[in-house]
């Protein structure tokens, strides 16, 4: 157990297992291999975290956790420790429990989402995919956020306005809370704030775009960042400011709305007890 180097952190939270060269941080429940680490770490695209690793490596005899492993060559394949075995329907009851736990909508996330069956160093595990851009999948489960590569997902129609999501539970919850099966308008999912520059390009050509990013300095950086870029940038997480990310906040409204609810249930009443006057003789 570690501090996370992503935040403040008074407790060690961060978990590393050195035989599988996985981590997760329960703080923010974030994981995944060593090449997520040095995205997450330097905001940096696969690509990027790729050829920094390689240059690590030149000076290491390993790109394990904590480098007491079997030294590895310099020109080995720096690949993702996930390996796809299939991809089905997503219908496993532990991640659609996990979606309900969301607040999310179970017919929504069927449609964009995927059940996804991996290994990870021979051992089997199942997660929620998002299918992204890359042709790789962002993968969640109640003990697991990873991906098999780093990429954004867009749905877009060469319309004048975007949404742009930070992640996809963003979005599925958006979708959500719209009841809709999909956006009409364009919308884009970053999957990742460091692939925020691979779509500036793309925002600067739409007359507006709704900005759906967390309520944390990264998010409100990206936002700042954005309005020197776009023509129109709206920041919708205004409406939700109070709350960590979107999710975050259809999770308090569908808490509130049952709490509220409740309020109004009258309880059943009980039938009078009888008095117990003994037997006559």
């Amino acid at each position: 157990m570690y501090h996370s180097p992503f935040r403040e952190d008074s407790d060690a939270s961060m978990k590393v297992d050195y035989n599988k060269n996985l981590w997760i941080d329960y703080g923010s429940n974030e994981g995944g291999t060593l090449i997520d680490l040095v995205m997450r770490l330097e905001k940096c695209p696969s690509g990027e975290a790729m050829r920094i690793l390689e240059q690590w490596l030149s000076g290491t005899p390993s790109f394990s956790f904590h480098g007491n492993n079997t030294p590895e060559r310099k020109e080995a394949k720096l690949e993702s420790a996930i390996r796809i075995t299939e991809v089905a329907p997503l219908s496993s009851p532990p991640l659609i429990d996990y979606l309900r736990e969301r607040k999310i909508n179970i017919d929504i996330a069927k449609y964009h989402c995927k059940e996804i069956n991996y290994s990870v160093n021979g051992k089997p595990y199942f997660a929620i995919g998002f299918r992204n851009d890359a042709g790789g999948y962002e993968l969640r489960s109640k003990y697991f956020k990873g991906c098999t590569s780093k990429d954004i997902t867009s749905h877009t129609y060469r319309q004048s306005s975007c949404q742009l999501f930070e992640g996809f539970m963003d979005y599925l919850s958006f979708l959500t809370m719209k009841n809709w099966q999909r956006s009409p308008i364009d919308a884009i999912v970053l999957n990742s704030l460091a692939n925020l520059p691979k779509v500036e390009n793309t925002l600067a050509g739409y007359n507006s775009v709704a900005l759906f990013l967390d309520n944390d300095e990264a998010g409100k950086r990206a936002v700042q960042g954005l309005r020197s870029v776009c023509k129109e940038v709206l920041d919708m997480s205004t409406h939700y400011a109070k709350h960590k990310d979107l999710n975050d906040f259809l999770c308090d409204k569908k808490r509130s709305q049952v709490a509220e609810q409740n309020r109004f249930v009258k309880p059943t009443p009980q039938p009078p007890k009888r008095k117990n006057r003994g037997l006559k003789m």
